[in-house]
């Protein structure tokens, strides 16, 4: 399965909402698997369609390396067209990362539940209650299907801090150990 070129910061696929998938398809399915291998070469826990430059609403997350004691493993998982129904709990501070935005990472304030309804890759309905980490993965890679960065959580001070290392990304500087789409240099 080929590993596939993942989009980075300020790239336009990365601020708008995707589009509903209307249908399985053999395309689909090598799609599931080829994002779910990049995700796994990246180190990453979730990857979610705009990432790889599709604007689909698809994401796939593994958050089993990431769980702590009393948290549920679920293996590798597949959302296709998904819905969060309600984010409740506290609002709960961690460290968020982006494969989209390389080495950059800060505090996000997120609810600690989500309930989610989505399709599996085999086009069955679920719906999802989850905390913790999972809670976590699945609002950040759902963000991502409505156009919203981690970034755009944080308060403008904690932006600036980041300038010089998200201006490094966007100018196409920035070295990582994956494959990234490359920037257009503007003449």
């Amino acid at each position: 399965m080929p590993i596939l070129p993942i989009v980075t910061y300020n790239d336009p696929v990365l601020l708008k909402k995707a589009e509903e998938i209307e249908e399985d398809s053999p395309e689909l399915q090598t799609l599931i698997d080829n994002m779910l291998e990049t995700m796994y070469n990246a180190d990453g826990v979730g990857l979610a369609a705009p990432q790889i430059g599709r604007s689909i609403k698809l994401f796939v997350m593994d958050t089993d390396a990431m769980i702590e004691d009393g948290e549920v493993p679920y293996g590798p998982m597949v959302f296709i067209n998904p819905l969060i129904l309600e984010k409740r709990g506290n609002k709960v501070p961690l460290e968020e990362g982006c494969l989209s935005i390389p080495e950059v990472n800060d505090k996000v304030f997120r609810p600690e539940t989500v309930v989610i309804e989505f399709f599996d890759r085999d086009f069955n309905k679920h719906r999802l209650e989850a905390g913790g980490w999972t809670s976590r993965v699945i609002q950040h890679e759902y963000d991502h299907l409505e156009g919203i960065l981690f970034l755009d959580y944080l308060s403008a001070f904690k932006k600036r801090l980041h300038k010089k290392e998200l201006e490094e990304i966007d100018s196409g500087n920035k070295k990582v150990k994956y494959p990234i789409v490359p920037k257009q240099k503007s003449e």
